[in-house]
């Protein structure tokens, strides 16, 4: 009878270490099934934020009409203190273009066929809002990075950075394919990049890289601009 008690023993033991991988197993599956859903969910967000940019200048570019005004440049406004929303607007105002617009007067004069309205700065008061988009999930646009012949301007202060940008408009506007950006409400013509650094709560980071030659791509590099 001795033995077959013995033999219980190591079962149960058995039965025990079992368990054990078992429980072990499930956990680390779980945790990186966790892990790989917050991946995709900050992925995703990403990739939304690039697509809401190609709808800008898909619009721009292809002058959709705006009420009575054609031929409105249309853009996307970044603010570092509303880090998770951002707007699609349709760069209205002014109406009639001056000489200090980012478009300009055209050589036959303001009231040409081809003169454009909208200065490529987001005014919530005059420009027409689209859209406004909250990111959930406790993701946000972290940090933006712009350079242009001044050098780097962060959201966040960095060592990199020869100084700091608080607030980012994209607009695109017909015939010119390229970008036109403008920081803290002043067009910079001579902005050849943009890098926006999308966040996740739970740690990780993707970037959206947007070039003035009109390439929009989501990377998962930090030198995004570079």
């Amino acid at each position: 009878m001795e033995p077959i008690r013995l033999r219980r023993g190591y079962t149960l033991i058995e039965l025990l270490v079992v368990l054990a991988i078992i429980i072990t197993i499930t956990a680390v599956v779980f945790s990186s099934h966790s892990s790989f859903n917050k991946t995709i969910i900050l992925q995703n967000t990403a990739y939304d934020i690039a697509l809401t940019i190609r709808s800008a200048e898909s619009f721009g570019l292809g002058t959709r009409a705006v009420g009575t005004i054609s031929k409105a440049g249309y853009g996307v406004h970044f603010d570092k203190n509303n880090p998770n929303s951002f707007f699609l607007f349709a760069d209205t105002d002014p109406q009639v273009p001056t000489l200090s617009t980012c478009h300009g007067v055209p050589p036959n004069g303001a009231g040409a066929p081809d003169a454009q309205p909208g200065d490529c700065i987001y005014t919530a008061a005059n420009d027409q809002t689209i859209s406004t988009y909250t990111l959930g999930n406790g993701i946000t646009i972290s940090d933006f990075h712009v350079h242009s012949s001044s050098g780097w301007a962060c959201a966040v202060p960095s060592q990199n950075c020869a100084g700091s940008v608080a607030k980012l408009d994209i607009v695109f506007a017909r015939p010119n394919p390229n970008s036109f950006v403008s920081k803290d409400g002043v067009y910079d013509s001579t902005t050849d990049s943009v890098c926006l650094t999308i966040t996740s709560p739970q740690g990780g980071n993707y970037y959206v890289d947007i070039r003035p030659s009109g390439m929009i791509a989501v990377v998962n590099d930090s030198s995004c601009g570079s």
